[in-house]
């Protein structure tokens, strides 16, 4: 029998074709596709660049623009040639291809050329400064979250490593902002959102920037950058607190000039850089930065991060204040924040060999460790987490990145007249690989897209997973909307202060708890 058309049509759970989901931009006409009701787009251009200039608004083309994949990524420091089994099961990335002409935008959404206003949650991808994009992790893709919210979720591509944050200010007007085209790119992607969003369905007055790990870093820098102003209305920071400081102008100018000199150019010969082989440059870069470390440590100044690495610096003019100065915390303090971690991040890693280890053995270990602070170390975590059973919780607390998300809540409620702060701490652990990785470094991040199937290797997918996703995701989604995340399916979520330090832990019960764990993180920060 055939059915009529239209009923196929009904019956069909992705909807393509010459005619499906075209709408306007600035640059031209762009054509998407429809899935499970979501009009969704990627890759569409919203700046252009030249290599360390800053970028400006992308070509127009003619006809209608095709945007049904995901566009290029960044080029890597050191592309991925192989992994390591286990982990590469968990995380399932998608590497992506590479290209420098990388300044892409994705967007899900309900409906486009509706006359709606919906809330826009704009995502910024993890992997410090240096790695990742849009697609890597299955969680990022936005269909779930936009069609049970009925938001329009974006997500963007941007330059990364040496290509974004290589100072060049020292040779010429030019050059002027070099050292931060990256988080400019930022800049120019909410600009994009805020010209075009309302053709997708979007409100470009509500706007939520969101990111985990480095994308929780650069949520932090764009609240600390005045020409962002204006351009987003509420903030989310997921495990990204633990890069609390920028280098200065004069660190960065003294790693170009070390590059200059790796690459064999002197000033006169500056713009010959923009064309030479990326492989090159990169590894002129990680030379110069190694060589710069050094020269730091010798005098006596702090390596800001885990290493010396390619990041966001304070230039004076795009940066103009150091990330937790008063100044920073005063531009955004109209801005609603939610922000927390997961409990263990990467402390399942440093701590794999421990996994099956007995008590003994744990405790042998945190003795050789903390010394006559053992005691005192094994008294914080249990007073921290009493409920936990297994030898090795001893061990996989994370004591890396909560502590700046604390500092960072701590400050910002304190700012007379602040908009709310609300902190949440993840808990719950996951079952995969017998529980091995508990409740790793991006293993929210499931349950904050609704995507529990999508993301299983990760979760183990299931009933139980769903369930606090459904939590989770729902309190994002209001956050988005209102600034508010309390929801009816949470105990009540008072706002956090340092008085007060109310902090949701989410797990398969949620509760509020006050911050249980500063004895730990007092005595590891002496340690």
């Amino acid at each position: 029998m055939i059915l009529p058309g239209a009923l196929i049509m009904a019956q069909q759970e992705i909807s393509t074709g010459e005619n499906v989901a075209i709408t306007n931009t600035e640059s031209g006409k762009v054509r998407g596709y429809i899935h499970d009701g979501i009009f969704t787009y990627k890759g569409i251009p919203y700046a252009q660049a030249e290599r360390f200039m800053a970028p400006s608004k992308p070509a127009s083309w003619e006809g209608i623009r095709s945007s049904t994949t995901y566009g290029p990524v960044a080029p890597l420091l050191t592309p991925t040639t192989s992994v390591q089994d286990e982990p590469e099961f968990v995380f399932d990335h998608d590497w992506g291809y590479t290209n420098e002409d990388c300044l892409r935008i994705n967007i899900w959404t309900p409906g486009i050329d509706d006359g709606k206003k919906r809330p826009v949650l704009f995502w910024i991808h993890g992997g410090g400064f240096t790695a990742g994009s849009s697609q890597e992790l299955p969680s990022y893709d936005g269909e779930n979250l936009s069609k049970k919210g009925d938001v329009v979720v974006v997500s963007i591509n941007h330059r990364l490593n040496i290509l974004g944050f290589l100072d060049l200010s020292a040779y010429g007007e030019k050059y002027k902002h070099s050292a931060n085209t990256s988080i400019l790119d930022m800049v120019a992607a909410l600009e994009w959102v805020k010209s075009n969003i309302s053709n997708f369905g979007g409100d470009p007055d509500n706007v939520t920037i969101f990111g985990q790990s480095g994308g929780g870093a650069k949520v932090n820098t764009l609240m600390a950058m005045p020409k962002a102003k204006g351009l987003f209305h509420k903030a989310v920071n997921e495990s990204g607190s633990f890069r609390t400081a920028m280098l200065e102008k004069s660190e960065t100018q003294d790693i170009g000039a070390e590059v200059m000199v790796n690459l064999g150019l002197n000033a006169s010969q500056v713009d010959s850089i923009q064309k030479i082989p990326f492989e090159k440059l990169s590894a002129a870069g990680g030379k110069a930065l190694q060589t710069i470390a050094e020269k730091m440590k010798a005098a006596g100044k702090p390596v800001i991060g885990f290493g010396l690495s390619w990041g966001p610096s304070r230039d004076g003019d795009d940066l103009p204040y150091q990330l937790f100065a008063p100044e920073a915390f005063a531009l955004s303090k109209d801005i609603p924040l939610l922000i927390g971690t997961t409990k263990n991040e990467f402390t399942p890693f440093a701590n794999g060999r421990f996994f099956k280890a007995s008590e003994t053995e744990i405790l042998a270990h945190i003795k050789e460790t903390y010394q006559e602070k053992a005691d005192a170390y094994v008294a914080a975590v249990k007073k921290a987490y009493p409920t936990d059973t297994k030898p090795s919780d001893l061990l996989d607390i994370d004591t890396m990145f909560r502590p700046g998300a604390v500092d960072q809540a701590n400050e910002k409620s304190k700012l007379p007249g602040s908009a709310a702060v609300y902190m949440y701490l993840f808990t719950w652990q996951s079952p995969v690989f017998d529980g091995k990785y508990k409740s790793l470094h991006c293993m929210e991040l499931p349950f904050v897209f609704d995507n529990i199937e999508r993301a299983q290797n990760m979760t183990g997918g299931g009933k139980e997973a769903q369930e606090l996703a459904n939590k989770v995701s729902q309190a994002w989604i209001n956050f988005a909307k209102t600034g508010n995340p309390n929801h009816n399916e949470l105990p009540d979520w008072p706002t956090y202060s340092a008085k007060n330090t109310a902090t949701m832990h989410f797990d398969t019960r949620c509760e509020v708890k006050p911050q249980m764990d500063k004895e730990l993180f007092d005595l590891v920060k002496n340690q």
